[in-house]
């Protein structure tokens, strides 16, 4: 079980739909959240792409030297950059960071942000230039390693002899994760990628797009990993997990809920159209309650009513939210990724209370034990004296 953790490039915050406590994404923080990831042992964190965040691959190229084994999972643009382009990067970063890049692969879904980054293409044939993309993309990699070229002549991307002299650290190329709930993106994942993405929907309907990829994969001869991306609501009891479930949405109005919505429903991508079913784009249930947000067990939809892509949180204490996880593991889910509200005191919460929960997590990366005093106060970590030669 792979446990990822998110970068919040685009700003942070105790409250979804406000400023208020909100913070600035600036580099001391991003670096803040990233050291956390890694010293506490996530095995990498997801960086979002998109106008409204700063650039994923600058801001993942800072916090290599700052980290020493997080992974990086960092998003190529199919239709934004040319695939010679993003191979060389891609290999530049993986080189530097010692094999420590994973390459999210993201075609977009909101019309009016690809118009703005130059992209006037449907749906449909933003999947097929991807399809090309991808062929050239892990093409010249793979012949990287060779020292050759590659070339590729298809129906809406060519390329003659591309090529990247100093191939990756990863061998063919770094994996490629990609996320998508349209017939055309089940096709892509089971013909291209190595790790099919969704977002948190409940347990039923993602065992679906499951059994769709793999049967799709099959036909194919290949197989496809899966993961699942969620935000996380843990405390200690219950009773209090879903108290900071409402806290968090606590300054969300109708209008604001309703405006939301309004620029989801302009979008053109199908997995947001799901987010958007499961809560009805509703805050409150008609009946003065907020029970409809709770779509299955221990899964809120809350985050979604203003949150753009992934808008539900597991929610819950810690062997409840343990218990959901597996539940997911069960379905074939082997990559987590988890976010929660504020991230950096959130990653210590998840780490704290759920990783000697699951599999293979134990206590992260701090080897040292914990000495307390007589009363329970925590007074240092033990360090192993050197004892001398005699």
């Amino acid at each position: 079980m792979d446990v990822f953790w998110f970068i919040p490039t685009h700003g942070d915050s105790r409250y979804l739909g406000t400023s208020l406590g909100a913070r600035e994404a600036g580099y001391d923080y991003f670096r803040q959240v990233a050291v956390a990831a890694d010293t506490l042992g996530y095995d990498g964190v997801l960086l979002p792409t998109g106008r409204s965040c700063e650039d994923a691959w600058v801001v993942a190229s800072s916090l290599i030297g700052a980290t020493s084994r997080l992974k990086f999972l960092v998003a190529i643009r199919p239709g934004v950059s040319s695939p010679q382009f993003s191979a060389r990067m891609a290999a530049t970063f993986d080189r530097l960071s010692q094999g420590r890049l994973l390459v999210n692969v993201v075609t977009g879904g909101d019309p009016g942000e690809l118009e703005g980054d130059g992209v006037f293409v449907s749906h449909d044939e933003r999947y097929a230039i991807t399809a090309d993309y991808l062929k050239i993309w892990r093409g010249i990699l793979a012949a990287s390693h060779e020292g050759a070229g590659y070339s590729h002549d298809g129906e809406k991307l060519v390329s003659k002899g591309g090529k990247v002299l100093y191939p990756p650290t990863q061998k063919p190329y770094p994996p490629l994760y990609f996320g998508g709930s349209s017939e055309a993106a089940h096709e892509l994942a089971a013909e291209q990628l190595d790790v099919y993405l969704t977002w948190g929907e409940p347990p039923e309907a993602v065992a679906r797009k499951i059994a769709d990829v793999r049967e799709r994969a099959a036909r194919h001869g290949r197989s496809v990993k899966f993961g699942i991306r969620l935000h996380v609501i843990v405390r200690e009891t219950e009773a209090a997990a879903w108290a900071a479930a409402d806290e968090l949405i606590s300054h969300l109005s109708e209008d604001t809920v309703n405006a939301a919505q309004a620029a989801f429903a302009r979008m053109d991508s199908e997995g947001q159209r799901r987010m958007a079913a499961l809560h009805g784009g509703k805050l409150d249930d008609g009946r003065g309650g907020r029970s409809h947000l709770e779509i299955a067990p221990n899964l809120w939809a809350g985050v979604g009513l203003v949150r753009g892509g992934a808008g539900t949180a597991l929610v819950g204490d810690p062997q409840t939210v343990a218990a959901r996880i597996q539940e997911y593991a069960e379905l074939g889910i082997d990559t987590f990724i988890f976010s929660g509200y504020p991230h950096l005191e959130e990653s210590y919460r998840f780490a704290e209370l759920v990783f000697p929960l699951l599999p293979g997590k134990g206590r992260g990366r701090q080897g040292n034990p914990v000495l307390t005093g007589p009363f329970g106060e925590v007074m240092a970590t033990e360090l192993v004296p050197k004892v001398a030669a005699s």
